[in-house]
């Protein structure tokens, strides 16, 4: 419900707040007070809650959704982001996969394209740490799902956990797909600490190990240096990604370029 002065709840306010920003990005006070029709005060009191709950970022002036070399975005804008990109990388990923395998599928939103593919291969058990897989595949036949981790990350919608209260080492699967923020031709990135443990833990439990990055991760770098790209056995790139990249980064694993449209 709103009033003539913007909406009358918090929550309802809030949300609009959101909604705004995961859309555009980044957005500055004085936007978000003309956007709710609140006082300037009112929207600082929402965003001081928003960023607390790890919902945006707060920046000089406004906030924002978009990751940095030091911060990753929240889940619910990288959901928003790329999505042919990470339908393409998907369907390649998908043609790894046979009935009866077993999968480790990490918190990315990237992996995330490839749980919706998932059942055309079932039966298969899969493996994660990450809460939107569950949702896409709870109730999927044949699927069997193991969900890992400790405590639950908002920002990432995933258990996040030290290596030593996983239990990851009880896993042997046949292949652990990932993503991660940023690659250069030799190693691969991302902006926290946390999660790079946990992607470590995670990998290892694959006997193949499958990258998937579309053009805009790579040639970045990020705060953490994650694992070398030879650590992988496999890394899927999307079209865009230049042919001289793509070949060095050839020396260090076996990579597969998705077509932009199914073939």
């Amino acid at each position: 419900m709103t009033s003539a002065s913007g909406p009358a709840s918090r929550s309802a306010r809030q949300r609009i707040i959101l909604d705004h920003v995961l859309q555009v990005g980044s957005a500055t006070a004085a936007e978000l007070t003309e956007l709710t029709g609140r006082s300037a005060m009112t929207v600082h009191r929402d965003l001081e809650d928003l960023a607390a709950r790890n919902l945006v970022r707060k920046f000089h002036g406004g906030v924002s959704a978009l990751p940095t070399s030091v911060f990753e975005s929240s889940s619910d804008f990288r959901l928003l982001r790329r999505a042919e990109e990470k339908a393409a990388l998907a369907r390649t990923a998908a043609s790894f996969i046979e009935p009866g395998m077993s999968l480790m599928l990490d918190d990315s939103t990237t992996v995330l394209a490839l749980a919706h593919l998932l059942p055309a291969s079932a039966p298969i058990t899969v493996v994660t740490n990450y809460c939107q897989v569950l949702s896409v595949l709870r109730d999927a036949p044949d699927v069997r799902l193991i969900m890992i981790g400790g405590a639950y990350s908002r920002t990432h919608d995933s258990f996040i956990a030290p290596p030593d209260q996983t239990n990851l080492e009880a896993y042997a699967v046949d292949i652990a797909f990932q993503s991660t923020s940023t690659m250069d031709e030799r190693m691969t990135y991302h902006q926290e600490q946390d999660i790079v443990t946990m992607k470590r833990t995670m990998l290892q439990s694959g006997r193949r190990r499958v990258l998937m990055m579309d053009g805009s991760k790579v040639g970045h770098t990020s705060l953490h240096r994650y694992v070398p790209i030879s650590v992988f056995t496999d890394v899927i790139l999307t079209e865009d990604v230049d042919e001289r990249v793509r070949e060095r980064i050839a020396e260090h694993a076996a990579v597969h370029v998705a077509p932009s449209s199914p073939r």
